[in-house]
């Protein structure tokens, strides 16, 4: 499907050719969002020194933009064509090649969306929770995002790694292990097991730490037995990773995202790549020794006194680092994975870290410019307060109890409204499943990845305005307009033809999802995607109040609404999907 600005550029560059000629068939249209019309071309402006360096007389931008609209060709596309202000070029759409676009996506199972002609390997590293830890509202958007990252990417016919980087090695594990070993460890291999205790098993485990010198000193000698690889400490190791893995399924599975087990590589997995990874970087003079430490010097990053900032990559006492696994890492999925682009889903703090990392992975030639290496910068959740999101006794907000207000909040409102239908108990709290969810994650999914955004339950739920139940609930209104009428969406064909402006309002609107499909997955922000959806059940509304769709006033009108409304629903279902929110049949 041809978008409407791409399918102008293209005829303005004609206009532009045979106006002055073939050094000008690449400049830029500069096609742009108008108040009068459709889209403007705003090229005029640009073309004044040019232009008149090349006449050798001043040019007026609007005498230049009369010149453009001479020779532009507005054959099937453009309707009508104006000159404004200083000389911009307004341009309105064809109704009928409107209509006909939004016929093509209709007819196809993509929407008319091509998959990219140059695929690439992408791995999307997102959620890494770490193991014998409950994951909590700071793991949230970052498994969100990264999630509607991959599924974007995915659509765009991209082969996505998904990695989900967990903490599962370190020092921490010897006192886990030996206070594993202190509580039995059948409790932890039983799947019925109070999983949710994880965060006590870990508080619990460092308290022994802190204050018994002999508990202190086994777990001391346990991480000696686990770097050694000794098989018993590895068993035990294994069955700590398996309850975390229990656990983080059940979130992954309420939450519908879809990382499996298969798709962790977690900080264990590269420990044996970390002594190569740095013998590299020494042989190839980037990692010096510096006050006991092997350090690599980033050029452009220093501190306050103008000193410059090292990566330290080996500690003074011979133990490694998150750079030096982060730099193992880079390294294997250059020379193992071959990927083409790797996209880091992490909290916006560790910014300056991943700078330093990507630079230094540079100086070794990890990355170059056939590899690209993204941090897509993930911004705080706040409490309606204004202030990080944390309990009321001032800990870390879990994951789970999170989810399960955001449900219970959703539920209520559910119940405070008239439904067409009679729902029994189990469809009741199906619905509300997704509904709470579906909240959750376009809450967070509609505002920029790098932006802090309030967590507020109340607002994020509510069936109206820029939020998940409102878009669930157009996909809902769009389904019982079928049941009504006794049609299927799915053979709803048209011809679409368009007689009133909120039928080309919504038309237009459509021809725009393919292009911020694309936006969205180039630059890593699915928010695009989501405020698009939001524009487009807009769009829907006021189709809706404006158009009888079943008490059209024509067998003809009826058809071609109906085909809107198709179009219109697979539009919303499938941007949600790649979102990863939860559409409910009904509501």
């Amino acid at each position: 499907m041809p978008d409407p600005q791409l399918a102008l550029t293209a005829r303005v560059r004609e206009a532009l050719t045979a106006a002055f000629g073939p050094s000008y068939a690449g400049t830029d249209p500069v096609i742009r969002p108008s108040q009068f019309a459709d889209l403007q071309a705003n090229v005029a402006m640009s073309l004044v020194k040019p232009l008149t360096a090349e006449r050798g007389e001043k040019q007026n931008p609007r005498n230049i933009a009369n010149e453009i609209v001479a020779k532009l060709d507005k054959g099937d596309l453009i309707g009508k064509v104006e000159v404004s202000g200083p000389g911009f070029i307004n341009l309105t759409l064809r109704d009928d090649w409107i209509a006909g676009q939004a016929q093509q996506a209709l007819a196809d199972p993509r929407l008319a969306v091509p998959k990219t002609e140059a695929p690439q390997r992408i791995v999307v590293e997102y959620s890494s929770p770490n193991v014998a830890k409950e994951m909590h509202v700071g793991h949230l958007r970052t498994t969100i995002v990264g999630d509607a990252i991959a599924r974007i990417l995915g659509f765009l016919g991209h082969e996505v790694i998904k990695d989900n980087h967990v903490g599962d090695w370190g020092t921490p594990f010897g006192m886990l292990i030996e206070h594993l070993l202190d509580i039995g460890e059948e409790k932890a291999a039983d799947d019925d097991s109070s999983v949710s205790d994880l965060t006590a098993f870990y508080q619990a485990a460092r308290q022994k730490f802190d204050s018994d010198d002999e508990f202190a000193d086994r777990a001391r000698k346990r991480v000696v037995l686990l770097q050694a690889h000794d098989p018993e400490t590895l068993r035990l190791w294994q069955v700590l990773v398996d309850v975390s893995k229990r656990y983080f399924n059940t979130v992954y599975g309420r939450l519908g995202v879809t990382l499996t087990d298969d798709d962790i590589k977690g900080e264990s997995f590269y420990n044996d790549l970390l002594a190569p990874t740095v013998q590299e970087l020494e042989d190839k003079g980037i990692a010096v020794v510096s006050d006991g430490a092997l350090c690599a010097f980033p050029p452009g990053f220093t501190g306050r006194e103008g000193e410059p900032l090292p990566v330290i990559i080996r500690k003074s006492d011979g133990g490694y680092n998150y750079s030096t696994s982060d730099l193992a890492t880079i390294r294997y999925r250059v020379d193992t994975e071959h990927v083409h682009r790797m996209i880091y889903v992490v909290g916006a703090p560790q910014a300056l870290h991943f700078q330093m990392v990507f630079a230094v992975a540079r100086m070794a030639g990890w990355l170059g410019d056939d590899v690209r290496a993204e941090h897509a910068q993930i911004g705080n959740v706040l409490g309606t307060d204004g202030k990080i999101l944390r309990t009321r006794a001032g800990g870390t907000v879990k994951l789970a109890e999170l989810l399960g207000e955001a449900v219970e909040r959703a539920g209520e409102r559910f119940d405070a409204i008239e439904h067409q239908d009679d729902f029994d108990a189990a469809t009741r709290d199906e619905i509300v499943e997704k509904v709470g969810i579906g909240a959750v994650k376009y809450a967070d999914l509609s505002v920029s990845l790098d932006s802090e955004y309030i967590f507020d339950i109340d607002r994020m739920t509510l069936f109206n305005g820029k939020t998940g139940p409102y878009l669930q609930y157009a996909t809902v209104r769009i389904r019982s307009i079928f049941r009504k009428g006794g049609a299927d969406p799915e053979k709803a064909t048209g011809p679409i033809k368009i007689g009133h402006e909120a039928e080309r309002a919504l038309a237009l609107k459509l021809l725009d999802f393919g292009s911020v499909v694309e936006q969205s997955g180039e630059l890593s922000e699915p928010h695009r995607l989501a405020s698009y959806l939001f524009e487009l059940a807009q769009a829907y509304t006021l189709f809706f109040e404006n158009c009888p769709v079943l008490k059209a006033p024509d067998e003809e009108t009826k058809e071609s609404r109906l085909a809107l409304c198709a179009a219109t629903l697979t539009t919303l279902t499938t941007g949600l999907d790649l979102l990863g929110i939860p559409v409910p049949g009904r509501m």
